[in-house]
């Protein structure tokens, strides 16, 4: 069930994506990795602990990156984070 959940969020994420308008370098790097890890995550690819931990760190820093000038695409990376801490990323 997990699984379908965090699918649906990533859907979810994915949608949000496309409505960044206003892209500066920083920005642009977040969205690019951001986006390489939630086709990962959608191809149910777990990587090495290592990796997975390197996830976490970096959809924690897109959260807040996008924090302020993006509140829904904010919480939709928190459930994501939610979801995958359920499934023991």
């Amino acid at each position: 069930m997990e699984k379908q959940k965090l699918k649906e969020l990533l859907d979810t994420l994915h949608v949000e994506l496309e409505h960044v308008d206003s892209v500066d370098e920083t920005t642009q790097s977040v969205l690019t990795t951001l986006r390489a890890d939630m086709e990962r995550l959608m191809d149910g690819k777990k990587g090495t602990l290592h990796e997975d931990a390197s996830l976490m760190v970096r959809m924690n820093g897109a959260l807040n990156h996008f924090e302020t000038d993006y509140p829904k695409l904010s919480m939709t990376i928190q459930h994501v984070l939610e979801s995958l801490a359920k499934m023991g990323f």
